[in-house]
């Protein structure tokens, strides 16, 4: 259909191992490329500023804490954490409006033209992990004129595969944010310790990382609405000036939990001292759909409860709103 005229439509640019999709005017510009070849979301621009450093993934471990090490979760869910570092994505769905196209990549996509538009966009990456027995993680972005990117994450269960630290999605960005502000309970909560979280809305500077002698898992936020980051650094160096820009994440349905932090978790899993953590470059953002609680019953060996526990041999699926 031709959208030519319509103020609210898609440009959508197809390159040869990319997707451009962009839209929106004056100050509320946005172009986002999507990648066939990396399997994912390579450049999420807004209003001038790039808030992609890599390519969002499924996570899969959090850093272990005290009580991980003491009752030896590692040993029993550790292949998680290659899960984590090393995922293979095998299949990439385009959707147009609604409809499945041949991926177009080259030399497909040289029958479309400069001026492509469309109402909707819909993109879906399949991947699989590294873990015996193997299993597969769908996502799916589908934008809309005006620049939102709605995201749907499944992962499916199967049977035999060890219990998971957490599931959710890990979204990268170039430089530390100045601070985030987000809809849910206070504080650092935990599946197993989030009963004396207040609801409301809560602002937070900076990317505080909790002291603990070694550093571990810490930051998470249980209930949570909405969360929007909040930066004004870019890695481009003849930008002088610093803007402050944000970008929000929505829950489409019901509530996700979520952790801002300057470190992923092989960086705090690496540090057996604070002072060995490397100087903070980047936001690391995990919205996540499944948190496994921290325990801490007496900090040696307990195990955690069992209601708060993740089964890898169940489906998990969730979904949230990039605006």
């Amino acid at each position: 259909m031709d959208y030519t005229d319509k103020a609210d439509a898609l440009r959508l640019v197809y390159g040869d191992l990319t997707l451009g999709v962009s839209g929106g005017c004056g100050g509320g510009e946005f172009h986002y490329i999507f990648s066939y070849a990396a399997g994912g979301l390579v450049s999420l621009v807004k209003d001038g500023m790039e808030w992609m450093y890599r390519i969002p993934r499924p996570c899969f471990w959090r850093a272990l804490t005290d009580n991980d090490r003491g009752n030896k979760f590692a040993l029993r869910s550790g292949m998680w954490l290659s899960a984590d570092m090393y995922i293979n994505c095998v299949k990439v769905t385009v959707m147009v409006d609604g409809k499945a196209i041949p991926l177009p990549c080259a030399p497909e996509n040289n029958r479309f033209s400069k001026e492509e538009r469309a109402r909707e966009i819909g993109i879906i990456y399949t991947y699989e992990t590294i873990t015996r027995p193997v299993t597969q993680i769908k996502v799916a972005y589908r934008v809309k004129g005006d620049g939102e990117i709605w995201t749907g994450v499944h992962y499916f269960g199967k049977q035999g595969l060890p219990e998971l630290p957490v599931f959710g999605m890990r979204f990268l960005m170039p430089t530390c944010a100045d601070g985030f502000t987000y809809e849910g309970l206070s504080g650092e909560t935990y599946p197993d310790r989030m009963a004396g979280g207040i609801p409301g809305v809560y602002e937070v500077e900076g990317l505080p990382v909790t002291p603990y002698l070694v550093p571990q898992e810490c930051g998470m936020h249980m209930g949570t609405k909405w969360v929007e980051v909040r930066r004004s650094r870019v890695l481009d160096n003849s930008r002088r000036e610093k803007t402050e820009c944000r970008l929000r994440f929505e829950a489409a349905d019901g509530t996700f939990a979520f952790s801002a932090l300057p470190y992923t978790a092989q960086e705090l899993e690496n540090a057996t001292h604070m002072e060995e953590l490397p100087p903070p470059r980047r936001t690391v953002l995990c919205i996540c759909g499944a948190v496994r609680g921290v325990g801490g019953i007496d900090s040696w060996y307990s195990d955690v409860e069992p209601d708060c526990r993740i089964d890898a041999e169940k489906d998990i699926v969730y979904s949230f709103r990039i605006r």
